[in-house]
């Protein structure tokens, strides 16, 4: 039928060659496939997908759903396929809100969601005892399965043999072998999805009688062959990471390592991003003569934006470490080493991996709190998530370290500024774990818990998948520079700008503006934490993102009067000026209380979604303001009786 339709184009479009409206237009029918990836946690779904699609992917949410999803794409032999990352399951029985939206794909229960041509069953090849049972329950919905066994490699190494031939025929769907991470045996797996190879299932799997389990065991008893090989290298270092003690001092020097890393490696990259923007404003500053123009384009547009894309290097480095320990099989191990002191404190070791999303940004890792299937734990999770130190504040820290923290070594070893950065993200995490202990204290539901994970090998992480995780965040903090950002720091000049100021003014034009008033106004509330007139300004549209409250405080500045050769300096530069700046004191109560302040609506909105209440929202904000004046104002008024 398919050919027939070919043909009959193909005639059409000699039949009509000369007609000048159809020049250029390519009448060719193409065929495209639907594919959803499904498979456990662990089993390298997400590397497999990564592999086929690339870079050509994008992120969103199920129709009606808050669980993201990703969907790729890529070609081959005139066919393109679409490509769903269903969230990773071990059973179509689902027992938490990611696992619910898998089932419900697989059963066509989504309204608005296509219906998939097939599905790519992924399992990790060393692990089939407990991976094949979610292969039974997908072969048993009646649809196209293709098996995928990966992680061969480590499966021989170990000296697990699989007769993938024999596993085909007892399951009655076609297998093949891959390890995702290295690309290998993904040529097969795209040839046989080119040949369709793709079925219904060929067999009712006679001979297999029992529950699931046994009939598992079957199927392993006759394709499978156990040598006796013990993972050495996977035994060996969980002797020092799942070690009581040295398990914590590893996590520890871990995350010291890694708030080094976030100065000392992003600082070249940073001066090249800062001179180019330097740059830039120089030479379109040139351009235009009109003032108010020129104020626009350059403190406004250039300025705002420049003063925050200059720590995309630090998010970036920030993200790698994450990144690679997920890969490297490390994080499941840290939430299972801290699930005891995490249940002291009223939390599951299952939120380890949410929480340590958060600190890349808190709306992923109040979304991941869907793996975890208490609800009280669920809740309480959600409630400490905005504690951890999300990128968005890395611009700020940085900023305000930069200025009041001495650029020197420790003990010849360690960066000063680096030790602060590490003792704030530490501040976060021991605030979570003391109000989880308290909102414990307050739950009446006091039950346990156990913690069941599945603990993969460890593998080297695969380059390509990073490089693609990095490459997604830095659009995302892009896109949030381009948009949001780039339109508060219009509005704020604008603000800062008009109404101008009188003839005869004796003020910097930027006091008789709607900022400027809208600052004084309030200075009087945030003046016994310290905080003068132009971070209240600031502090306004950082409601929106906290990131910006480096550029309004850039924007506040440049229109506040300052000396064209401070400006030049930089902001860190400005605030921190002898006789003009702020107090240390000043600095540090900022820095305590970005730790707390909910600057970011996304982060609610995120919350409203999933908890499907304001009351909450109400309760968190509440919260959270609270403790960031409380901590600010001891902040600063210990710093001043202590350095004036």
């Amino acid at each position: 039928m398919e050919n027939n339709i070919i043909i009959q184009m193909k005639n059409i479009r000699k039949s009509f060659a000369g007609v000048p409206v159809l020049k250029g237009i390519d009448l060719t029918v193409k065929k495209s496939e639907v594919l959803a990836v499904i498979g456990p946690s662990g089993s390298g779904k997400s590397t497999l997908f990564n592999g086929l699609t690339g870079s050509r992917q994008h992120v969103g949410n199920w129709p009606g759903k808050t669980v993201e999803r990703k969907d790729g794409f890529f070609s081959h032999n005139g066919i393109t396929y679409k490509i769903v990352d269903l969230p990773g399951t071990y059973s179509l029985d689902a027992t938490s809100p990611d696992e619910a939206v898998t089932r419900d794909v697989c059963l066509g229960k989504i309204k608005d969601e296509s219906q998939q041509d097939a599905f790519l069953c992924v399992v990790d090849a060393t692990n089939l005892r407990l991976h094949l049972g979610l292969v039974l329950e997908v072969i048993e919905l009646g649809r196209p399965v293709l098996l995928v066994l990966n992680m061969m490699d480590e499966a021989r190494r170990r000296g697990i043999q699989i007769n993938a031939q024999k596993l085909s025929e007892r399951l009655g769907i076609p297998v093949v072998e891959t390890v995702a991470k290295t690309t290998s045996g993904v040529a097969n797996l795209i040839d046989a999805l080119s040949q369709q190879k793709f079925a219904l299932p060929q067999t009712e799997m006679n001979g297999l009688v029992g529950d699931q389990h046994q009939k598992v065991a079957q199927i392993l008893s006759d394709v499978v062959v156990f040598s006796d090989h013990e993972d050495k290298r996977t035994e060996f270092l969980d002797r020092i990471f799942l070690h009581p003690v040295l398990g914590l001092i590893s996590l520890t020097v871990l995350m010291f390592v890694v708030f080094q890393a976030v100065f000392t490696w992003a600082a070249p990259f940073q001066d090249a991003i800062e001179s180019t923007f330097t740059w830039l404003g120089e030479q379109i500053g040139a351009l235009i003569s009109q003032p108010l123009l020129h104020s626009l384009v350059v403190d406004g547009v250039i300025a705002g934006a420049g003063g925050v894309v200059v720590f995309l290097p630090q998010i970036l480095i920030l993200f790698f470490f994450i990144l690679v320990l997920e890969e490297s099989g490390y994080l499941p191990r840290a939430a299972f080493l801290l699930d005891k002191l995490m249940f002291k404190a009223g939390l599951s070791g299952r939120a380890f991996i949410p929480l340590l999303s958060s600190f890349a940004c808190a709306v992923p890792g109040i979304m991941a709190t869907r793996s975890i299937s208490d609800p009280r734990d669920r809740f309480t999770t959600i409630m400490v998530a905005p504690l951890m130190t999300c990128s968005a504040r890395l611009p700020v820290y940085a900023l305000l370290i930069a200025a009041f923290i001495p650029n020197q070594m420790v003990w010849g070893i360690f960066n000063l500024q680096g030790l602060v950065l590490f003792g704030l993200y530490m501040s976060g995490i021991v605030s979570a774990l003391c109000v989880s202990i308290v909102m414990k204290f307050l739950q009446k539901d006091k039950s346990q818990h156990a913690l069941l994970l599945e603990l993969p090998s460890y593998r080297i992480p695969d380059l390509k998948s990073v490089g693609i995780g990095l490459l997604d965040r830095a659009k995302i903090f892009l896109k949030r520079v381009g948009g949001i950002i780039f339109a508060l720091s219009i509005l704020l000049w604008f603000l800062c700008t008009f109404p101008q100021a009188p003839d005869g003014a004796t003020q910097p034009a930027i006091d008789y503006s709607f900022a400027g008033m809208l600052g004084h106004l309030i200075q009087p509330i945030f003046a016994p934490i310290g905080f003068n007139w132009q971070i209240c300004i600031a502090l306004i549209p950082a409601m929106a993102a906290r990131e910006v409250v480096v550029a309004a405080l850039g924007t506040v500045y440049a229109l506040s009067g300052a000396d064209d050769d401070a400006v030049a300096q930089g902001l860190s530069h400005l605030i921190s000026m002898d006789g003009t700046g702020w107090s240390l004191a000043t600095g540090l109560s900022l820095l305590v209380w970005f730790i707390y302040a909910p600057h970011c609506l996304a982060t609610l909105a995120t919350v409203r979604r999933e908890t499907g209440s304001w009351k909450y929202v109400a309760i968190m904000a509440t919260y959270l303001f609270g403790l960031a004046y409380l901590m600010s104002f001891f902040t600063y008024q210990i710093a001043s009786r202590i350095w004036g």
